[in-house]
């Protein structure tokens, strides 16, 4: 038995051994949590901000580069479906970052409802919407550290309704950013609708089921049925609130053709990702090319990107997305998608441009496969 020592030496012995694993622990989570707040420390200042508009409230953010007093050109939110506050709940921050490089703002905002915001985002039409950037633009651009003269949009997805809408609406929107955009709430819905049986492995019994099912739900939307006629024709409310329904049944006739000619000689970048279940990108470029031909239009492709721009390879893995956002924020995104906007911010500075009136943008149509 010699030289194992007595029983209260091992206690002090496990004792010891127990307190260094914890110190060990601990320095490790203050290593992370250190690591954590800095790769959430983003070169900028937020400001929250109350806009008012036409007896209308947004509780917002306004993003500021992080030297200088301005005035700085603006970068305007708007936001995708669903109930999205200002900051979409961070993944705009370093999309925010990358616009102050360039030594732009951003303004964002909380959807009505979100975030203790007044009202309910459930009830807006996409004309709705484009009224309430419009009044955000104008309250914009009647703060000393804002170039009312210098003012764009940046929008996602849904969106893609409401950006040619508000620049229909507000003199001198001098650029835009679509990404992800829907260009017809139909047609969206059945690729979108296909091409999640088709990664699910769907059967063709399935699918054609799944078909049929769509084609009852348009039949019900013509005739403006209720949601209880909804609930009673499907079976059971599959998901669909009497709120959302009725948000379908304002919206979902919304087709971006015939309000894109309103961004026609404004500098716009497309932002098309290459694994994109939600919108069909393909439709999306041909539309756009057709109705906004010339070099203002710029389009920037992301092969590995899914619908949000997120790496596709991030967002299919619930380990790595979780992880990633936790410790590398600004690796979420598709390579190039952040540096892409800024250098396209940029170019607006440096080119010589031409009025909207007079013309196409001097820079060059391209194609960005990362």
């Amino acid at each position: 038995m010699a030289g194992r020592g007595t029983a209260p030496t091992r206690r002090r012995r496990a004792v010891r051994a127990l307190l260094a694993t914890l110190a060990a622990l601990a320095v490790a989570a203050a290593g992370l949590g250190g690591l954590v707040v800095w790769q959430h420390s983003y070169d900028l200042r937020e400001e929250a901000v109350t806009v008012r508009h036409g007896g209308h409230v947004l509780k917002g953010v306004l993003a500021l580069p992080a030297d200088g007093e301005g005035p700085f050109p603006l970068v305007v939110f708007v936001h995708g479906d669903g109930p999205v506050d200002a900051t979409h709940d961070s993944f705009y921050r370093p999309i925010w970052e990358a616009l102050a490089e360039a030594g732009y703002a951003s303004l964002s905002w909380n959807k009505p409802g979100v975030g203790g915001a007044p009202g309910d985002w459930l009830d807006q039409s996409m004309d709705d919407r484009a009224d309430e950037a419009a009044g955000a633009i104008a309250w914009a651009r009647t703060r000393p550290e804002i170039d009312g003269r210098r003012i764009g949009l940046w929008g996602a997805s849904q969106a893609g309704w409401v950006l040619p809408k508000i620049t229909a609406r507000v003199p001198g929107v001098r650029f835009a950013i679509a990404v992800s955009p829907a260009v017809n709430w139909h047609r969206q819905g059945r690729y979108n609708l296909l091409a999640e049986l088709r990664r699910d492995g769907a059967s063709d019994t399935e699918t054609a089921a799944a078909l049929r099912r769509r084609e009852k739900v348009l039949e019900l939307l013509e005739r403006d049925a209720s949601h209880e006629e909804y609930v009673r024709a499907m079976g059971d409310g599959h998901g669909m609130t009497a709120a959302r329904w009725r948000f379908v049944a304002r919206n979902h006739t919304a087709d971006a053709g015939a309000d894109l000619p309103a961004l026609r000689g404004v500098p716009l970048l497309l932002v098309l990702a290459g694994k994109d279940v939600n919108v069909d990108t393909a439709e999306t470029e041909s539309v756009y090319r057709k109705l906004l031909p010339g070099p203002a239009l710029r389009v920037a492709h992301y092969p590995g990107a899914s619908h949000s721009l997120v790496r596709d390879d991030v967002e299919s893995s619930p380990l790595r997305l979780p992880l990633t956002a936790l410790f590398a924020p600004r690796g979420l995104f598709a390579e190039g998608f952040l540096a892409d906007q800024r250098d396209f911010l940029a170019s607006l500075d440096t080119a010589s441009t031409p009025s909207r009136e007079a013309g196409a943008e001097p820079w060059r149509d391209g194609n960005r496969t990362p």
